[in-house]
């Protein structure tokens, strides 16, 4: 006999999504624009993202992150003095270096005395910021009301959008408001881990302490792209490159894995999987030995999007939410990969 779900959370604390605001950059389309950032056009197209949204150059991090939590604070009525915890996960480049972007954001919305944090962590950061937020209330019993904000905005002088790795980088942003006892959208469990052999697979060499400015004459335009520095980490051979492909997508699924015993619960609890906004098969190659179909994942929205850095998950959420495609009670698995650092989320609608 399969045992029943559980009926609420065997977490510390209770907490839900009560609102969610969206904000995204221009959007743009794949096919007409792909030859302004790359030789090879028809390479890109055939990844099969159709749009990805540009912000003005005159729109930051900031910016974005600001217009999705105004939305998000809106649809509950509430002002942002009524925040008691700010928390923004930033996967691309801030701003300034030696400035706090969660600071610079509640300076944004007019607050001020209250907690905020920082997440640097790459893509995977939208996943388990959750936890951050999750952990913050179970510790603080006066924090009843908090802000996650997952915001990703290419800084195309550094990083060309189409040269990563085989995903069209994008501009947009997810805020979500979270409640504690707040019954719908509820915050189950989160596992995360960290593998750092590769963790300068995807680096910019120059901008830090150690080359803070590129040789004369550099262009991301130009310059060698993802694949190159996957080659040169792996020296072109198949079988350790085969090798790694592997890892990534088992420790997806052991990190998924992790998330359910936390929450105790099983893969066959598992409703609906949101991934990284990638191509169908690689998000299949997830979903599919969990036992969830590509039609409940994030596949169909991710080529309207191209990947937008640690905001992808919350978007879909949001968006599937909006259109009836999860239920009350489904169990959402939201997971991610930074280069080096898996995340899994569990949520129940």
């Amino acid at each position: 006999m399969t045992p029943p779900r559980t009926a609420t959370p065997p977490a510390a604390v209770q907490c839900g999504i009560a609102a969610f605001g969206l904000a995204f950059g221009e959007d743009r389309d794949v096919a007409a624009t792909a030859a302004d950032y790359v030789d090879n056009p028809e390479r890109v197209v055939n990844w099969g993202f159709r749009t990805y949204h540009r912000a003005p150059d005159d729109v930051h991090a900031t910016g974005l992150a600001h217009a999705a939590a105004q939305r998000a604070l809106d649809r509950l009525g509430l002002a942002a003095e009524d925040l008691d915890l700010v928390v923004v996960a930033n996967s691309d480049l801030p701003e300034y270096a030696y400035r706090d972007g969660a600071a610079a954001l509640a300076r944004e919305l007019g607050i001020e005395r209250t907690q905020t944090l920082l997440l640097t962590e790459g893509c995977g950061a939208g996943v388990h910021g959750l936890y951050y937020v999750a952990s913050t209330m179970a510790m603080q019993p006066e924090v009843e009301t908090a802000l996650f904000v997952a915001v990703n905005r290419v800084s195309e002088y550094h990083r060309n959008r189409m040269n990563v790795f085989s995903a069209v980088l994008s501009d947009g942003a997810a805020a979500v408001v979270l409640r504690r006892g707040h019954g719908a959208n509820q915050w189950l469990a989160t596992e995360q881990f960290t593998e750092p052999e590769h963790c300068d697979l995807l680096r910019v060499d120059f901008g830090g302490t150690v080359n803070p400015v590129p040789p004369e004459g550099w262009s991301s335009r130009e310059a060698p792209g993802g694949h190159e520095s996957v080659r040169r980490q792996f020296g072109d051979d198949p079988v350790v490159l085969q090798r790694f492909l592997t890892n990534r997508y088992a420790r997806l699924l052991e990190v998924v894995d992790g998330a359910c015993r936390r929450a105790g619960l099983q893969r066959r609890d598992i409703d609906h999987l949101i991934y990284l906004n990638d191509s169908a098969a690689s998000i299949d190659a997830v979903a599919e030995p969990l036992g969830v179909p590509l039609s409940r994942t994030n596949a169909a929205l991710a080529p309207g999007h191209g990947h937008m850095g640690a905001a992808d998950q919350l978007v879909s959420l949001a968006q599937q939410l909006e259109r009836g495609e999860i239920a009350s009670g489904d169990v959402v698995a939201l997971c991610g990969i930074s280069t080096d650092r898996w995340s899994a989320t569990l949520v129940r609608a």
